[in-house]
């Protein structure tokens, strides 16, 4: 006997298979969705366009860092920002970068009008920085969007370097009257602002004939600030040695003058009665120099010494003439002064005296 299947179950079993249909294609659009929103945040949003200016600064490309939108930068935005005068753009190349590793976005928040803020991490150099970045959407390339910093990520590094006209900034050497708008009239205690990106690690240091320092590093993590750096640097054993060769060259010369005060000297030696022979100087004790800094230039502190002089002397009383040899101690201090070529003028005692070299 034939069994024959009523109509109402098989309106059922479809209205089953229909649910099952919608279910999968609502996760399969969900899917479809969630897939979507994970490629726009990894290569089309705000993230994503903060994190390729950064992999750019890490590759060292800084031409192509400049030339991302609202990074470049003009004399009207950095006056609204309160930076003064016309910052070096000497920084601004790739030998004057370090690296940035451990990159992630920390956070990303909208105001709901199309401006963003996208916070980031990092480190450089061992340094461990957080950088807050404003965004804003600057039309689409076909259905994707375009971004700009609404707020440049340069900022300023505003260098004083006492003790030497050059220096290296992470191993890029420049001279004070290359990056100043003075030029070669750039006076040894005017700062030095540089235009530098955010985030970067930046170490001031100086290794010359005369001077040298530690590295002084600054993290510039804030976009359109400035950060002042002040470097001292110090002066190197070559560099005193060459003073201490100078001074006592000219002590030596002093000797020279047959006269109980010789000019432009250190020392001398007063007597109330006549001299009955020209005077004899010798150098007992040299001074043992050092330089110290002295603002823009050097100093020579006070140091003792002690000279000699053989004579004799007539007195005035009964003509009687006795010989003196005598020990006459005296302190030796000076300034050096460097001058515009680089070279340095040793001036010993008050300034006023005739330089030693």
């Amino acid at each position: 006997m034939e069994h024959t299947e009523t109509a109402a179950p098989r309106r059922a079993r479809l209205g089953v298979d229909l649910a099952w249909l919608a279910l999968v294609g609502l996760l399969l659009f969900a899917a479809i969705g969630a897939g979507a929103s994970t490629l726009y945040q990894q290569f089309y949003g705000p993230s994503a366009f903060v994190v390729r200016y950064l992999d750019l600064l890490s590759a060292g490309r800084a031409a192509d860092a400049l030339h991302v939108p609202g990074v470049a930068i003009d004399r009207e935005t950095l006056a609204a920002a309160g930076i003064d005068g016309t910052p070096s753009e000497a920084m601004l190349r790739p030998t004057a970068l370090a690296s940035l590793t451990d990159v992630e976005v920390e956070a990303e928040t909208s105001d709901g009008k199309g401006h963003y803020s996208v916070t980031v991490s990092y480190r450089s150099g061992g340094h461990e920085g957080s950088t807050t970045f404003q965004i804003e959407q600057d039309g689409w390339a076909g259905v994707t969007p375009n971004w700009r910093f609404t707020k440049s990520p340069l900022a300023v590094v505003d260098l004083t370097l006492l003790g030497s006209d050059r220096f290296a900034v992470n191993g890029f050497e420049v001279d004070r009257r290359q990056i100043s708008v003075a030029g070669t009239d750039a006076a040894p205690l005017d700062a030095l602002p540089m235009l530098v990106f955010t985030p970067g690690l930046y170490s001031v240091t100086v290794d010359t004939a005369i001077s040298s320092s530690s590295g002084v590093a600054v993290l510039t993590d804030t976009p359109l600030a400035t950060t002042p750096v002040s470097v001292q640097a110090e002066p190197t054993e070559e560099f005193v040695a060459v003073v201490q060769q100078r001074v006592e060259e000219f002590l030596s010369e002093c000797t020279t003058q047959e006269v109980l005060q010789p000019t432009a000297c250190p020392f001398g030696l007063e007597v109330q009665n006549r001299i009955a022979s020209l005077p004899k100087w010798s150098i007992t004790t040299q001074p043992s120099i050092s330089v110290a800094p002295d603002g823009a230039h050097w100093r020579i502190p006070p140091t003792e010494a002690v000279a000699h002089v053989d004579v004799e002397i007539k007195s005035l009383f009964d003509g009687h003439i006795e010989a003196v040899s005598e020990d006459v101690p005296f302190q030796v201090d000076g300034t050096i002064t460097v001058l515009a070529d680089g070279s340095v003028s040793i001036r010993v005692g008050a300034p006023g005296q005739t330089p030693v070299d």
